[in-house]
């Protein structure tokens, strides 16, 4: 073979590789402007559906948040009228109590004006009072049965442990343990002098003073041993109060004591036992029955306490319930955000290293692809 012909037959090879060349790279322009096509077309699909994901979730969180509201809100309306309820039923009756109680002692305040008017009156008629012992515990007896209960008061009543002297009547007082414990008597009897009181009279009738005078030093003296009587009879503290009540049934007989000088505070210092009227005695009674009343006012009220205690207890577990809803939505929202933000980064990551691949490698890919093959059999 001449050199001649050998250099005609390079040259035509190297035109040929050149060709060659020219196609392969034309070949992969064109497969790189079709791969990049293809990312630019999936980034776009990738973002068209993450943004319909989100407005999927954005919407369904809504939705719950909407329904979670108007449970909510039905749930607080609930409980806003039981509790309503609750307090309404029990302080309206509690209200009806006191404003019964309180009725009661405006009309027994008009009574007492009433009878005072007539005290004049009143002394005129029973001076002449034969039966003084029966009239004092009867009357006593019916005003105890007008403004007390029967289970409130005694009759006949054995206030001191060891002694066989009965009182006629005692008042059931609240014990130190409340209405569980036993009750603390409070002794009241009956006196009438009827003898001094009737002489007094006469002598302030006929207008002696002497008389008079001495009338009332027998009167004292009188109202003095009773006093120590009822003192040393019926007063045992604790079984009992530490004072004792002389019920005198003339409101006349009752003025009468109390003008005396210092006798009213003898008799409550050195005997413990305190003077009272018709008049006086109601208005103690009606003051002790208001005490029981706001006793079980206060008990009641006490339940009321108990409803509001279990309310806030159970309003306490639904906070708590509440806030691990919350937490859990919280945790929920935050696996997305890193579910969807990760991801998408990790995709956009991986689609930049394709991108990035060195040219070598690059170029293996390409000429393992089946056109490559093709040219290459032919």
């Amino acid at each position: 073979m001449t050199p001649e012909l050998l250099a005609g037959l390079l040259a035509v090879a190297v035109v040929a590789l050149f060709v060659r060349l020219i196609t392969l790279e034309r070949r992969l322009n064109e497969r790189l402007r079709e791969f990049q096509s293809a990312v630019v077309d999936g980034l776009d699909r990738s973002s068209s559906l993450h943004k319909e994901r989100m407005d999927q979730v954005a919407a369904g969180q809504r939705d719950w948040a909407q329904r979670t509201e108007v449970q909510l809100e039905k749930m607080r309306e609930t409980v806003d009228e039981k509790l309503h309820k609750t307090l309404e039923e029990r302080l309206g009756r509690s209200f009806k109590l006191v404003s019964d109680r309180l009725e009661a002692v405006q009309k027994g305040l008009v009574e007492m004006q009433a009878v005072a008017g007539d005290v004049g009156d009143l002394k005129k008629v029973l001076s002449n009072v034969k039966t003084s012992g029966i009239l004092g515990e009867v009357q006593l007896a019916n005003l105890l049965e007008q403004l007390l209960t029967p289970d409130q008061y005694e009759v006949n009543a054995k206030t001191k442990p060891g002694s066989a002297a009965h009182v006629e009547f005692a008042i059931k007082m609240p014990g130190r343990d409340g209405a569980s414990g036993a009750p603390v008597l409070l002794p009241i009897d009956a006196k009438f002098p009827q003898t001094d009181y009737h002489n007094l009279q006469i002598a302030l009738d006929a207008g002696d003073k002497i008389a008079a005078e001495a009338a009332r030093k027998s009167l004292v003296s009188s109202i003095k041993t009773f006093a120590k009587d009822i003192s040393s009879r019926y007063l045992a503290p604790p079984h009992t109060t530490d004072f004792g009540i002389m019920f005198l049934p003339v409101e006349g007989l009752f003025a009468e004591v109390v003008r005396q000088p210092g006798l009213i505070e003898v008799l409550q210092r050195d005997y413990k036992v305190i003077v009272t009227g018709p008049t006086t005695l109601s208005a103690i009674l009606h003051s002790l029955q208001m005490g029981f009343r706001t006793l079980a006012i206060q008990q009641r009220s006490s339940e009321v306490w108990d409803v509001l205690g279990a309310v806030k207890t159970e309003f306490k577990r639904f906070g708590d319930v509440l806030g691990k809803t919350q937490k859990k939505l919280s945790d929920a929202h935050d696996e997305l955000e890193k579910l969807i933000g990760t991801r998408t980064r990790m995709m956009l990551s991986k689609l930049r290293s394709v991108e990035e691949l060195p040219s070598a490698e690059a170029t293996a890919l390409l000429e393992n692809t089946p056109d490559s093959e093709d040219e290459s059999d032919a």
